[in-house]
């Protein structure tokens, strides 16, 4: 019994399927109403070609694979919300483990990703 656990828990860790207090995932017309409410910290943590052939207004570009990654994102407010997206919401999902681990306590993804926002 206890191996089964320690490989299921090996297996969340491995594909994301653990929960993540600090995450919220949002469907598009949440999320729209969210961002749209004032100045938020909203990041697209896509590669620069994907941020360049479109993206949400006002979002900045924080590629999940740049080494810089984690530098670009101590730069932000910990403790205010954070809306991010990638393009299907695999990538993101992924992201908010990072930066929740890094302090930040209220993160917001993009259901469906930027592929759900068009």
């Amino acid at each position: 019994m206890k191996q089964i656990i320690i490989f299921m828990s090996f297996i969340s860790m491995l594909f994301g399927t653990a929960q993540n207090a600090a995450l919220k995932v949002l469907p598009v017309d949440e999320y729209k109403t969210q961002i749209e409410k004032g100045k938020v910290q909203l990041v697209d943590v896509r590669t620069p070609n994907d941020y360049n052939s479109g993206h949400i207004k006002n979002a900045k570009n924080i590629d999940f694979f740049a080494a810089s990654f984690e530098s670009q994102f101590e730069k932000l407010n910990k403790e205010k919300p954070l809306y991010i997206y990638c393009r299907s919401g695999a990538r993101s999902r992924k992201a908010a483990s990072k930066l929740s681990a890094m302090g930040f306590t209220e993160i917001y993804d993009l259901k469906g990703g930027y592929l759900n926002w068009k």
